[in-house]
């Protein structure tokens, strides 16, 4: 299967995500073992590191799978676009969620990694269908 250089540049942007969240893991653990650290286990603060951390990590993986998937191949507007959505998305989520630990309010901007992902995995979709069709 021939891909896209789009793709290949999905392929790499995964992986930086994937070294990105294995690097705020460690900077965040370095104080995980305090039950007090940022206002303890179930605290707002915490729980929005953690998420920012593992989305890091598994929307880089999900970009690596969409470029090894059939729409890998496709060209075109919608390809590009579903790429360039996959990692708007991917930095949107994880930076909205340290952003709303460190401010709540930031807490209501969550809509546009959403749109953005969601966009991109329909797309992704549309693309593997066009595929499988052609």
């Amino acid at each position: 299967m021939q891909t896209s250089m789009d793709a290949v540049g999905l392929w790499s942007w995964g992986w930086a995500q994937v070294l990105a969240g294995f690097a705020s893991g460690a900077a965040l653990g370095l104080w995980f073992h305090r039950d007090a650290f940022l206002g303890g286990y179930a605290s707002w603060r915490r729980r929005l590191l953690r998420l920012g951390h593992i989305a890091c990590i598994a929307l880089g993986v999900l970009q690596m799978l969409v470029a090894l998937s059939p729409a890998a191949v496709a060209s075109g507007s919608a390809a590009q676009a579903c790429f360039v959505l996959w990692r708007v998305g991917g930095v949107l989520m994880p930076a909205i969620c340290f952003l709303s630990a460190w401010r709540q309010s930031f807490r209501h901007l969550f809509a546009l990694p959403v749109l953005a992902l969601s966009s991109a995995a329909a797309l992704t979709l549309s693309l593997i269908e066009q595929g499988a069709s052609a």
